[in-house]
């Protein structure tokens, strides 16, 4: 699927390592979470969109198992992941699911679930509005967009839970913002969040 050579180069950040990174930055002041990281670096036109259109668009779900799996294994020996209960893929609005056929968040949640032995639950946030892709959205944009379409699903109880929410590239965090305030609503609970790639602005 990746041969040896590309996927030694592809541009890891190991911003698992280090506290303070750019992916946490990117959530200080909008809403508290306990870590947060990217597998890679995402630049236009470079290998990672590339794998990323593959898992995307072109329905090659082992990109996201195996992207799952590296990022996952290195998890493991992370201080800041370690105790991660429960793994929570950003959902899409089930509109969106009939067109594509899957989501390819579940697909990275389930090769960190298969890496790190921590069950993987897709259905635990529901996305309640079909908002437009956020692409070309502005920063604020991006952020009226998502704002209050994520709910945690009723038919799990609300049990405190170090909750690890996953999605296949961050740039503004707009989303996982969404996301994250709906899974701090159960009370006791943390969340740190983890992307594919990570697209600097």
């Amino acid at each position: 699927m990746i041969c040896t050579q590309c996927l030694f180069h592809l541009p890891k950040t190991n911003f698992h390592l280090h506290p303070s990174n750019p992916v946490e930055k990117q959530f200080w002041g909008k809403v508290p979470i306990h870590g947060a990281t990217a597998l890679y670096y995402f630049n236009k036109g470079a290998r990672v969109q590339h794998l990323i259109h593959r898992l995307k668009y072109k329905g090659e779900k082992k990109v996201g198992l195996l992207a799952g799996n590296i990022l996952g294994e290195a998890l493991k020996g992370s201080e800041t992941f370690k105790n991660i209960s429960t793994i929570v893929p950003v959902p899409l609005h089930i509109s969106k699911l009939r067109i594509r056929g899957f989501n390819q968040s579940d697909y990275f949640g389930a090769g960190i679930s298969e890496a790190m032995g921590v069950p993987s639950v897709p259905d635990l946030l529901i996305r309640n509005t079909n908002t437009s892709t956020q692409t070309k959205k502005s920063r604020f944009s991006r952020f009226e967009n998502v704002n209050k379409v994520f709910s945690v699903n009723p038919i799990y109880s609300a049990k405190p839970h170090h909750f690890l929410l996953v999605d296949d590239v961050i740039t503004t965090g707009s989303t996982m913002v969404s996301c994250a305030e709906s899974l701090l609503e159960i009370s006791g609970s943390k969340v740190s969040i983890a992307t594919i790639a990570y697209a600097r602005l």
